[in-house]
């Protein structure tokens, strides 16, 4: 068994079917490990820090907390966890706000399991999977909106401050400055009118700006 490709996996799912289902097929034909299932992030949240999953595979629809609410609670608890969520919602505004909320892939669950597995070695190397029809209205919604008053550059920094990115973050992670970092988000919080970060996300979300 090839030890890089190795991780540990939670499944937060209401449906039982779907999450032995999963859990069958990730630990009989994948080298990764389902070490816990839960049937909400509700009952999950107190538990699933001694699991130290790498990777959750996340439902929307549950009992208590959905899932959007959950995936920032659980990037809290496990900051280097990735989150795939696995749902029966494709609408824009739903996969939006999971990939804003820090969601590194999305799937349907008509999704081939095959699919799912291959989605984890993505997310294990730094990718964002998604289904077919989740990718294409994400592009949509990115093309929504060519009046953006944002420069390239500026945008790209706005998309990394709503997922929760820091200065220094943004610096390493653009090969920049921090001071030229600040000097893009003074002209981005100029540009939409707004004095604060929680502002600035707002107005990102609502114009379709990022």
């Amino acid at each position: 068994m090839n030890k890089t490709t190795e991780a540990k996996l939670v499944i937060i799912e209401d449906d039982q079917t779907i999450r032995e289902g999963y859990t069958y097929l990730i630990n009989n034909t994948s080298p990764y490990s389902v070490v816990n299932t839960y049937s909400s992030f509700d009952i999950a949240k107190n538990k699933i820090l001694k699991d130290q999953p790498d990777v959750i595979i996340l439902d929307i629809q549950m009992p208590g907390t959905n899932g959007i609410d959950a995936i920032p609670q659980l990037k809290k608890l496990l900051p280097q966890v990735y989150i795939i969520m696995l749902t029966v919602h494709e609408t824009e505004k739903i996969i939006l706000e999971a990939l804003a909320n820090g969601a590194s892939g999305y799937f349907t669950k008509n999704t081939p399991s095959s699919k799912i597995i291959d989605a984890i070695k993505e997310v294990l190397q730094g990718g964002g999977p998604m289904s077919p029809g989740v990718a294409k209205k994400v592009i949509t919604s990115l093309q929504k909106n060519p009046d953006s008053p944002l420069t390239k550059r500026e945008t790209q920094i706005l998309s990394l401050i709503t997922r929760g990115k820091d200065r220094s973050q943004i610096a390493t992670e653009l090969f920049i400055e921090t001071e030229t970092v600040k000097t893009h988000i003074k002209n981005i919080y100029v540009k939409l009118n707004v004095n604060s970060k929680a502002d600035a996300i707002k107005v990102a979300k609502n114009n379709r700006l990022v």
